[in-house]
């Protein structure tokens, strides 16, 4: 029988020092305060097919400056309730939307609010956000514009507008802010397809699988322990390897046809789903799955399990689609693309722990390894859970900030895929003989 280099005791034992170690550095570790410079205003534009929406984010003190309106860092929302009529009339004399032709667009001010946030190399600050819709007159081209703008420089000669295209599904621009393109003045929006979108969501759907933590963490712990058997209430042994595989493979489809499911109706059905009651939903799954991983509570029909479950996985994923306010076409072709992206990633990822799934269990102590890591699920599920309904807490905290490394993820799990499909390869029988029982 072949034997590890090290023992498993002390490889977890060092794992566990590595796991502690990162985990304080994530809890602990706070960026250092810097001297800055006056911060600038930035103006968002997502692009629809009939019209142009636009986010503006003011420094508050700057705006209130140029504006004369009495606005400070004591200002409450009620203050600025009151105001608001106020601000819109002052924005709407220096934001002036044009056709080429000079044929002035409509504006309407819709919703704003007070905030604090930070700009790169500058400290915390007060800031005013406002939301608007720029529509075109009829005939007029949402791509094609001349933006006259200039809310605080018309009084602050050395302040800054930054203006920056955050959405524009034609053009595949479709991840939100972090992926926006700086226009500067606009003249005109580059053309666009219909298969610049559609490949854009594809993308963004396998970004979002990929860095969706928790959707990922759900399906590993719930394929845990697919290649054991159990008896009451307890995983005793081994299955062979074809039920296994058939196991895992019944589990992801399952998974795949719920979540797609509920990302169809939800989006063609244009439902207003709360984002809290969904990501609460999505935590306790993960809690559910990581218990079943320890004793089993639904031996055999893990399929079923992941199939109801992830009807709330896919609700999550609709929340992205809803916000992009897309025309029947572009959201037909959008669905299409960001589940295929979605697919594509999870069956690869699937397929990459397939063979550590298998030949993991078939180590001396899997029975401690598999506790260990369905353990520690259950702790960052609880932890998401308590975050969820409002109890923010480190564990939360560390979860998403360990799940926002997915090359490390990744790097893992093609080594694991590797080191177990060569063991296969080269002797049948992954580590330990095939046939002996294992006792939690």
């Amino acid at each position: 029988m072949s034997r590890l280099p090290i023992s498993l005791s002390h490889a977890l034992r060092v794992l566990a020092g590595i796991a502690t170690a990162v985990t304080a550095a994530l809890l602990l570790a706070a960026p250092p305060a810097v001297a800055h410079p006056m911060p600038h205003s930035v103006l968002l534009l997502d692009v629809h097919e009939t019209s142009v929406a636009a986010e503006l984010e003011l420094p508050l003190s700057d705006f209130s400056r140029a504006s004369g309106i009495d606005l400070d860092d004591d200002t409450t929302a009620r203050q600025l309730s009151a105001r608001r009529a106020e601000v819109r009339r002052y924005l709407a004399a220096h934001v002036h939307p044009a056709t080429r032709g000079g044929r002035a667009w409509t504006v309407t001010f819709g919703a704003m609010a007070l905030g604090r946030t930070e700009q790169t190399s500058t400290g915390r600050y007060r800031e005013l956000t406002v939301r608007a819709t720029l529509t075109p007159p009829a005939g007029g081209d949402p791509r094609r514009f001349v933006l006259d703008y200039d809310a605080i420089v018309h009084q602050v000669v050395t302040h800054t507008v930054l203006v920056s295209v955050r959405k524009d599904w034609a053009t595949g621009k479709v991840a939100g802010s972090g992926d926006a393109t700086q226009v500067g003045v606009i003249r005109h929006l580059e053309s666009g397809s219909v298969w610049s979108g559609t490949y854009a969501m594809f993308r963004l759907g396998a970004h979002h699988i990929l860095e969706g933590t928790d959707h990922l963490l759900f399906l590993l712990v719930l394929l845990l322990p697919a290649p054991l058997r159990a008896a009451g209430k307890r995983w005793i042994g081994l299955t062979d390897t074809r039920t296994a595989v058939g196991r895992i493979g019944r589990t992801t489809l399952a998974f795949t046809v719920g979540h797609s499911v509920a990302l169809a109706v939800s989006a063609f059905g244009r439902l207003d789903i709360p984002a809290q009651p969904v990501e609460v939903f999505i935590a306790f799954s993960i809690l559910v799955g990581a218990v079943h991983a320890i004793r089993p509570l639904f031996p055999g029909r893990e399929a079923v399990v992941a199939g109801f479950f992830g009807l709330g996985h896919g609700l999550a994923f609709s929340l992205t689609l809803a916000e992009m306010h897309l025309s029947a076409g572009q959201l037909a072709l959008s669905l299409a693309g960001f589940n295929l992206g979605i697919e594509c990633v999870q069956l690869l990822l699937v397929l990459l722990a397939l063979p550590g799934l298998i030949c993991l269990t078939r180590l001396p102590g899997q029975s401690a390894l598999r506790t260990a890591c369905a353990a520690l699920t259950a702790v960052a599920a609880l932890g998401w859970l308590l975050d969820r309904v409002g109890l923010p807490n480190p564990v939360a905290r560390a979860a998403d900030s360990a799940g926002s490394h997915t090359s490390g993820l990744l790097l893992v799990l093609v080594t694991v895929a590797l080191l177990a499909g060569a063991r296969l390869a080269t002797t049948g029988r992954p580590w330990r003989s095939w046939r002996f029982a294992h006792r939690s």
